[in-house]
């Protein structure tokens, strides 16, 4: 079983006006989120362990969750309010953001109420902001210190300054995460926030001395990069007319995961042995299953049945 750790939440989009308020279209989301979704339907079984609220977009999140196959009994329900991130346009198309967190019940997870793990856990999987909030992401950490020997850890920065603008905190729980994770998979924009002066291949050999055994590098449009110990691969990306980005860099997790799982290589030892040219085939399963959700509106992941087989 698969555990994907982190936040679930509601991007709030401000449509327009009415004459007594705001036409508002909320949408469920969060990187983890999407990640779970992403491995239910790419065939594999999975679990979120985030805090959900008892309020009327809690109950969806959870209703979603269900109807996908994800498992919520790592779920932990309260009276804390949903996270909000609220997306508004101004007269000349720019896009504003608001980010409603504090106190909320994705992030009032602490080390003292953090679930037993099933037996059947083999991955956990880490990413966004749940990690530098507190005190979810002091528990977070926790769990992947405690637990990256008998699992394998897989981490996804995905940086949000509107949530944490502080880029050394940042920094420090990416060092923190690289130095627990066996996998981690960071777009050029995160990247490029984090580390200006470091090329991709530096900070790869960086985290691999560290211990991680795999690196990926999303670059959108111009492609991937993956890095092990022994070998290097480089693919281009998959051909697609877009329509948006969101949930792309979640399904090239989901589906970088499931791909290692199918071949049997979801293990330190196993990553190790891929040669360059499996590398590349993982590069371009992951960027498939990307560019099939940047075909459709929001983070609509695709299934297994979607994606041929290389």
């Amino acid at each position: 079983m698969f555990v994907v750790c982190g936040e679930a939440l509601m991007d709030v989009y401000v449509l327009g006006t009415t004459p007594t308020g705001l036409h508002l279209d909320a949408r469920i989301g969060g990187s983890p989120f999407n990640v779970a979704v992403g491995l239910a339907r790419l065939g594999r079984r999975s679990a979120l362990l985030t805090g959900l609220s008892r309020d009327a977009a809690g109950e969806r999140l959870m209703q979603v969750l269900a109807a996908e196959g994800v498992d919520t009994r790592l779920v932990l329900r309260s009276d804390a309010p949903t996270t909000l991130s609220v997306v508004s346009v101004d007269a000349a198309g720019v896009p504003h953001y608001a980010f409603y967190g504090h106190g909320a019940a994705d992030r009032a997870i602490d080390t003292a109420s953090l679930p037993a793990l099933p037996p059947e856990v083999r991955v956990l999987q880490f990413g966004s902001y749940a990690l530098v909030a507190e005190p979810v992401g002091s528990a977070l950490r926790a769990l992947a210190a405690r637990e990256r020997n008998r699992c394998l850890v897989a981490y996804d920065p995905n940086v949000r300054l509107n949530v944490e603008p502080d880029l050394a905190r940042w920094r420090t729980t990416v060092e923190a995460m690289a130095a627990l994770s066996h996998i981690v998979k960071v777009s050029d924009e995160d990247l490029g926030l984090l580390y200006p002066d470091s090329a991709p291949a530096e900070m790869a050999r960086r985290w691999l001395s560290l211990g991680v055994r795999l690196v990926v590098l999303t670059r959108g449009a111009r492609g991937s990069e993956a890095w092990t110990p022994t070998r290097h691969a480089a693919e281009a990306a998959a051909p697609v007319e877009v329509v948006d980005t969101v949930g792309a860099g979640d399904t090239f997790q989901a589906a970088l995961l499931t791909w290692l799982d199918e071949q049997e290589a979801l293990s330190a030892a196993g990553i190790e042995a891929l040669d360059a040219a499996q590398l590349a085939t993982l590069l371009r399963f992951a960027a498939r299953a990307s560019a099939i959700t940047c075909s459709r509106r929001g983070a609509d992941m695709p299934r297994r049945n979607e994606l041929r087989a290389d």
